[in-house]
């Protein structure tokens, strides 16, 4: 084994086409990625194979190919933009004589850079930990068993053995600490619902403009740069709205193509924000050549954390870059469906906040449920979304509930909760399936 260096910031980057055509948007995002992580492209190393090579995920001479590249540019780091398995790091970084990162150890090593909430720290080490723990094999396969001390027989517990546990309690420790911050998070969103004040999450590829569009409607001051991940923590503002009730605008972090499911499951509780929002705003980059492409990434990621069936309004940004004109479209029914604009100069915000308003008035439903018995978890639902004004008991012991909460909590009842058509007595409208 070779002495793998702590960091290093010339790389060679090692993309492979997996018996699919080339994408121009593969190769741009993959450089961008390494870039944002602050490494310095030496070499660009590209082929073509049917199905991974078992044992180095690449041919045994594109490895050669690779070792030559890196040796003759100085690289301490090699990056592919692909998800590898343990043992093909360990049998590459021996072949190659440098340290070698995954894809998914490249997006989180830029999360780990950008965090800067105390949540967000914890949600990334998190991640970390999780993709560390099938990755320790190889950084202590040159020790050998410990014995016990005196007193003791036999062999003692390993280096390996011992890291793993404390890994274990490492992520024990901080999931107990980001069960805490949900319930704290998960009380400012009661405390919304208690107010009627509805939830407008920005979605969206990362660097689409969703931070400076969330700057340009509320003025909040987020930090904002051309680069990928730019923001990670999610920030909330309220925002009036001319004719309709305020709402609760929401920052997230942007999504790329092929998102680490270590990334999605210790940042669910983030994305609940965009979960449990009455609208998305799907922030496109109007001039990108796979603009296309990229929405169908999009919504693949919206319906992996279970936000596929909220209401979505699609925002064309950066018209200045493209010559089009700001613009309202409405879909067949006459809705508000997509917006052009631009968010650096303002061009087309005020077609947005119109749209806004068109969708989000009235909003707030009153009426009464009719629950059978067997519904009780349906009805501690409604108490927990503070919705409940007056319940009474009917002959038949059915639970006469007069209910006032917004249109989205209605839709959330139906989808999560079972919340049925027939139940609704007066005043109520159930969305359809």
């Amino acid at each position: 084994m070779f002495e793998r260096p702590r960091g290093g910031e010339r790389a060679v980057l090692v993309h492979l086409s997996l018996d699919k055509p080339e994408s121009s948007q593969d190769f741009t995002e993959f450089q961008e990625l390494a870039a944002s992580a602050g490494a310095e492209c030496v070499a660009l190393i590209t082929g073509r194979r049917r199905t991974p090579d078992p044992r180095l995920f690449v041919g045994g001479g594109k490895a050669e190919e690779i070792r030559d590249a890196a040796r003759s540019g100085g690289a301490e780091l090699v990056i592919f933009d692909h998800a590898l398995s343990p043992s093909q790091e360990r049998n590459l970084e021996t072949l190659l004589q440098c340290r070698v990162l995954d894809r998914t150890g490249l997006i989180l090593d830029i999360f780990a850079q950008r965090a800067r909430s105390f949540e967000g720290k914890l949600q990334v080490e998190l991640a970390q930990l999780r993709h560390l723990s099938t990755r320790l094999v190889r950084g202590w396969t040159h020790l050998e068993r410990q014995r016990g001390g005196i007193g003791l027989r036999g062999p003692g517990e390993t280096q390996l053995e011992t890291d793993r546990r404390l890994l274990a309690d490492r992520i024990r420790q901080i999931r107990l600490r980001l069960d805490r911050v949900d319930r704290q998070r998960e009380q400012g969103r009661r405390a919304r619902r208690k107010a009627d004040l509805p939830t407008v999450s920005l979605v969206g590829y990362t660097n689409a403009g969703k931070s400076t569009l969330f700057n340009a409607l509320t003025q909040a001051g987020v930090y904002v740069a051309d680069q990928l991940f730019a923001t990670l923590d999610p920030t909330l503002r309220r925002l009036d709205l001319p004719g309709a009730e305020p709402i609760v605008l929401a920052d997230t972090v942007g999504f790329v193509s092929r998102l680490p499911h270590e990334l999605v499951a210790a940042f669910r509780s983030t994305l609940r924000e965009t979960c449990e929002a009455s609208l998305l705003l799907h922030v496109i980059d109007a001039g990108h050549p796979d603009r296309d492409d990229i929405i169908a990434q999009v919504d693949a990621v919206l319906t992996e954390i279970g936000a596929a069936e909220v209401p979505c309004l699609r925002i064309f940004n950066k018209i200045d870059l493209t010559g089009e004109s700001p613009r309202l479209e409405r879909d067949a029914e006459g809705q508000p469906r997509a917006v052009w604009l631009s968010a650096a100069s303002g061009t087309g915000t005020d077609l947005l906040i119109a749209a806004l308003a068109e969708r989000l008035r009235g909003e707030t439903m009153h009426g009464w449920l009719c629950l059978p018995p067997a519904a009780a978890r349906l009805r501690a639902r409604l108490f927990s979304l503070d919705a409940v004004v007056d319940e009474r008991i009917g002959p038949a012991g059915e639970w006469l509930i007069e209910v006032r909460t917004s249109r989205s909590n209605m839709d959330l009842l139906r989808r999560r909760d079972g919340l049925q058509a027939e139940w609704v007595r007066s005043g109520l409208a159930i969305p359809a399936v």
